[in-house]
């Protein structure tokens, strides 16, 4: 058994599909992390991201996989649930050694694992896309802060790039210390320093309407309310609690 220690990152996870095949490894386990010194009989392998040797593997994928199966591996891979890793790398390996598209082939059970994840990830993304709530700060900025189960910032800067194109705004994963910046002209990943200032709670920074625009946001939902008609468990469905401490109409 050959353990291979990559630093989590999709183009990481390419790199270690690379020194499979280039060391021709059959039994491997992929991991999460630093070099460990703990494996007495195991062979330990640290994977460099290589960018290059990431790319190949990609174009390799690309040739066997449609588009939206290629995406589908990549969000599974946001999922960045533990222990999952090599579910992910064999997925890959089993990309490039069956004779076949196995982006169907759900009797596999890498295949289907990767189905599974997909699914969360694109529950998550969807809620990200309807729960951001932006505030808006002195410098004429939309600042948003956000905690989703899992790593979907990537894959929700085209519908706020395309919803709010005439805007500046952030978005802000405080559980991953990282965000997107649109600038009216393109998009790039920043990370701010909260030394002062909570992420979530940024009122200093606060454009002097915000609290009235944020009143009016509580009254309206306030007033579209119909008391007969709550359904507080369909309501939890549909709006889980640890999503609240980000809603305006929920603080």
């Amino acid at each position: 058994m050959t353990t291979l220690i990559y630093d989590g990152s999709f183009e990481g996870l390419l790199t270690a599909a690379f020194e499979v095949y280039e060391r021709r490894l059959l039994y491997v386990d992929l991991k999460k992390g630093e070099r460990r010194t703990d494996a007495l009989f195991d062979e330990v392998i640290q994977v460099i991201t290589d960018n290059a040797r990431a790319e190949r593997v990609l174009a390799g994928l690309k040739q066997k996989l449609s588009r939206m199966g290629l995406q589908r591996l990549y969000a599974a891979h946001l999922a960045e649930f533990e222990n999952e890793d090599n579910m992910l790398l064999g997925y890959i390996r089993y990309v490039f050694d069956a004779g076949q598209n196995i982006e169907e082939d759900y009797g596999n059970k890498y295949v289907m694992r990767v189905s599974e994840l997909v699914r969360k990830v694109r529950r998550e993304k969807h809620r990200m896309e309807a729960f951001i709530r932006f505030q808006k700060l002195k410098d004429e900025t939309f600042y948003a802060a956000i905690e989703p189960d899992f790593n979907v910032l990537p894959l929700i800067i085209r519908h706020f790039k395309n919803r709010y194109a005439d805007q500046q705004w952030i978005i802000y994963d405080t559980r991953r210390k990282y965000g997107v910046h649109y600038n009216l002209h393109h998009t790039e990943y920043i990370s701010l320093d909260f030394s002062d200032v909570t992420p979530t709670k940024v009122v200093s920074a606060y454009d002097e309407g915000e609290e009235l625009y944020q009143v009016l946001w509580k009254n309206y939902f306030k007033s579209v309310n119909i008391p007969a008609r709550k359904n507080n468990k369909l309501h939890l469905m549909h709006v889980p609690k640890r999503y609240w401490r980000h809603l305006t109409e929920k603080i």
